[in-house]
């Protein structure tokens, strides 16, 4: 029998029907049986500010599921030619707990949708924020896609079956790649 591991999958974009959080509900459908993928939901999640001692509501709740993750699975938002913000910020939340021990060690996965060249250039940067943080990232294969292929339906949900396809190939890489790392 085969571990089961629990992977925390954060989408960068707030936006309900985003594409980057329908890509997270394909790979949860998608997903290997030993993966088990939670979605966080970070909408609520303020800015880090060192002044804030106590974590507000949202955070702590975030936070307490990327301690309990054996991994995680970001869908990596493009702003800018960078990662949103709001993934950045919940990085930063995670990287303040003593030890870094939310984040320290496990591995993770990266995909996203953009525009153009999908989220290749914000997947670079995020790659490496996860060097400082001692993450180690998939390399290969890799995932991006176009958010304006008509590949996604208006609620954000990868709906092509080449996209299913190369996400749910995608996925068994990755599940190879957690299950090396938290033997």
């Amino acid at each position: 029998m085969s571990r089961t591991y629990s992977i925390l999958g954060i989408a960068g974009s707030l936006r309900s029907a985003s594409t980057n959080k329908g890509l997270l509900r394909c790979a949860q459908a998608q997903a290997p049986q030993e993966l088990q993928l939670t979605i966080a939901d970070i909408s609520d999640v303020p800015f880090y500010n060192e002044d804030i001692k106590e974590h507000p509501p949202a955070v702590a709740k975030v936070l307490e599921q990327m301690t309990k993750a054996d991994a995680f699975l970001f869908a990596c938002t493009e702003y800018n030619y960078s990662m949103a913000p709001a993934l950045k910020n919940i990085l930063d939340w995670a990287s303040r707990i003593p030890d870094n021990s939310a984040l320290n060690g496990k591995p993770a996965g990266i995909i996203g949708v953009g525009a153009g060249m999908g989220s290749s250039r914000a997947q670079y940067h995020l790659r490496q924020t996860c060097v400082y943080l001692n993450l180690p990232v998939m390399n290969k294969p890799e995932f991006f896609a176009n958010a304006f292929s008509g590949d996604f339906d208006a609620e954000g949900n990868l709906t092509a079956e080449s996209g299913i396809k190369l996400l749910t190939e995608y996925l068994t890489s990755y599940s190879k790649w957690v299950a090396l790392h938290r033997r």
